[in-house]
């Protein structure tokens, strides 16, 4: 239970985009293990820089004009729609933006992580009820 609290917990950071920036929020327990939220607005941003990963895909970062680098979040939601946005509020290229892999995937992870879950409740249960019948 306090594994899946947790999990819960860790990737519940979320993307909020507005008339002004995009700003990246993190849970407190995110922010105990070092993952650091942060807020750009899009004047700032001046390019989208990509670095290869080790598992052959890309990552992306905001580069703002006093050089900092944000990390473009690639794990949301309607991520389509967030790359138009990001071309409408900034004007910059955004075709070699893709998401590090579909969202499907995730929520996939997500209910098989369920279906193990009820099965050691459900295999706690009989071992419970076994050990009362003897």
């Amino acid at each position: 239970i306090v594994g899946l609290i947790l999990i819960i917990n860790i990737t519940n950071d979320h993307v909020t985009t507005c008339d002004n920036g995009i700003s990246y929020k993190t849970s407190l327990i995110s922010k105990i293990l070092g993952k650091k939220g942060w807020e750009i607005s899009w004047e700032e941003i001046v390019s989208i820089k990509s670095f290869p990963t080790s598992q052959g895909s890309k990552v992306h970062y905001f580069s703002s004009n006093d050089n900092r680098n944000f990390l473009i979040p690639q794990r949301i939601d309607d991520f389509e729609r967030f790359l138009l946005i990001i071309k409408k509020k900034t004007n910059l290229q955004i075709k070699e933006l893709t998401y590090l892999s579909p969202l499907w995937t995730y929520k996939l992870l997500t209910f098989l992580s369920v279906l193990m879950i009820l099965g050691e409740i459900i295999s706690l249960k009989y071992q419970i009820l076994s050990m009362l019948n003897l």
